[in-house]
């Protein structure tokens, strides 16, 4: 069969599990307390933002220009940009519907569960590969040379994750922060291993996914440390 295909089943597949995993991730009290509709239009938020998040990119360099059907339509899509897009149109969504519950915790290992399916897709579709490689599992990507398989080194990435998060659910540690963990850990990750992907350099010697990795990173620390302040002045508060 054609590697679209697989592309397609491997995508269908990733979200699948999300709705299945995140479906037995416990949930806060407010949540539960919320209307299904509400619920519901949370995780359509997290889906349309991932999804228009991972195309932006690629649309806001199309040749055709960002406002063509075309540029959004085409090819093309990163992971990057889509967690920082899924996350930042689950936060509007919950400012817009006035829901003050924090969620995070209920989207973290579920999108983990979700990338490791995933990524698989991208191996199959042979896009998201690595530079030249001589190791004995590098992999023929169509252009008779031999390749790191970054989709299936990230695939094991967030399979880690997923146990880490697994774990952290389980003890009660760190709560209300496993998004912020998750999605600084995957900055971190997207850092290194830009330095094994053919991308090009555009400014300070970095690629601009690395560029990205640091805005993620340094977005999540910072409403991390910011929460933190709140907390400690509210319970400061005589």
């Amino acid at each position: 069969m054609p590697p679209r295909f697989f592309y397609g089943l491997f995508m269908l597949l990733a979200a699948m599990a999300f709705v299945f995993v995140r479906h037995f991730v416990p949930k806060p009290e407010g949540l539960r307390r919320l209307p299904w509709s509400k619920r519901l239009a949370l995780t359509l938020c997290a889906f349309i933002g991932g999804t228009l998040g991972a195309k932006l990119p690629f649309a806001l360099g199309a040749s055709t220009g960002p406002f063509s059907s075309l540029a959004w339509l085409s090819d093309g899509k990163t992971i990057t940009t889509g967690l920082m897009g899924a996350y930042l149109m689950v936060e509007l969504g919950k400012w817009w519907m006035a829901i003050h519950v924090k969620t995070g915790d209920t989207f973290a290992l579920p999108l983990a569960c979700a990338l490791v399916v995933g990524r698989w897709g991208c191996f199959c579709n042979g896009c998201c590969y690595g530079t030249p490689t001589d190791l004995p599992w590098g992999r023929d990507f169509g252009d008779g040379v031999l390749r790191h398989p970054t989709q299936a080194y990230e695939s094991l990435f967030h399979l880690g994750m997923a146990f880490v998060l697994g774990l952290l659910l389980h003890e009660g540690w760190f709560r209300l922060h496993h998004l912020q963990i998750y999605l600084i850990a995957y900055g971190v990750y997207r850092f290194l291993t830009e330095y094994i992907r053919p991308e090009p350099v555009v400014a300070g010697g970095l690629t601009f996914y690395q560029w990205v990795s640091l805005a993620l990173i340094a977005g999540m620390a910072g409403q991390w440390w910011t929460q933190r302040a709140l907390r400690h002045t509210i319970e400061s508060c005589p």
